[in-house]
């Protein structure tokens, strides 16, 4: 594994230094649909035992989101998702050392959520949907992950085609970061993320998880979120809820490959992986 330049994100008042080790995002779904763990931390109280819990069990942020993005997935309003994910991040913001990132496309929300405790937006429009959420994010100066994705939730995995997958959104990413750079954002705050299964089939998906590596190229931290994946599925014929072997086999790559943050369900598996694969690639070193 190559020396990875250590780079600065910057999170409200949090600096991360991102490269003396990948970090673990811990997924917090408080939706009744999600396609893995939906329905499972809807109550408030569940939810925030869970993010507690992750935290103990090593994730550096917690991811919050209360708006499904599986494919088909309906829209909530704005009003619905801030009553799901608010209480839980006042209560997880709270927690000794929590770093608390919000999953959502709406600036109304991500506003809220900021307000609330979260220091990080992931938006998985790359700040595209909502005309307000570049300004929300500006001035908030929380961290931002762009987020590629083809459609929308429910179109995106209508036939997605490209040219090139991996040339085509390391373009599209480098445009997103220059147009928001360009707008007045700091790029000290910018993450990108290639949108594992938001619009891609699974050469898509295989094809941008072989090359992860070009998208350092860009200057920034990269995040993968590839837990539990319906790719994974396919190629390996398991059901959701048996895919932690072939998620951790996939996130062993990209800590190999240069990746920054994985985005996992299952963080005490996931940190375990990390610290076997980076320990043995820095002996190799």
């Amino acid at each position: 594994m190559k020396k990875e330049k250590i780079l600065l994100w910057k999170c409200r008042q949090h600096v991360l230094e991102i490269g003396p080790r990948p970090l673990i995002m811990g997924i917090l779904n408080v939706t009744p649909d999600s396609f893995s763990d939906g329905g499972r931390f809807a109550d408030p109280q569940a939810a925030v035992q869970r993010g507690l819990q992750m935290i103990q069990e090593g994730a550096d942020i917690i991811d919050v989101g209360g708006e499904s993005t599986r494919p088909g997935a309906a829209a909530v309003s704005a009003d619905e998702e801030t009553a799901r994910v608010v209480p839980v991040i006042l209560a997880l913001a709270k927690a000794p050392g929590a770093l608390l990132s919000i999953d959502t496309m709406k600036a109304a929300v991500a506003e809220r959520a900021v307000e609330a405790g979260a220091q990080i937006v992931n938006d998985v429009s790359a700040l595209t949907h909502d005309p307000d959420m570049s300004r929300v994010a500006s001035e908030s100066g929380a961290g931002v992950i762009l987020m590629h994705m083809q459609g929308t939730p429910r179109t995106m995995q209508k036939e997605p085609h490209y040219a090139d997958v991996v040339t085509d959104i390391r373009d599209y990413l480098k445009a997103r970061v220059d147009a928001l750079v360009a707008g007045g954002m700091a790029v000290e705050t910018i993450a990108v993320d290639p949108g594992i299964g938001f619009g891609k089939t699974v050469e898509h998906n295989v094809s941008l998880l072989a090359n992860v590596r070009t998208l350092t190229a860009l200057g920034r931290p990269v995040v993968v979120g590839l837990s539990r994946k319906s790719f994974l599925g396919k190629l390996t014929g398991c059901e959701v809820d048996d895919r932690l072997a072939s998620s951790l086999a996939g996130l062993v790559f990209c800590i190999l490959n240069g990746t920054h943050i994985l985005r996992v369900h299952d963080v005490k598996e996931s940190r375990q992986a990390l610290t076997v694969a980076t320990a043995l690639a820095s002996a190799k070193s």
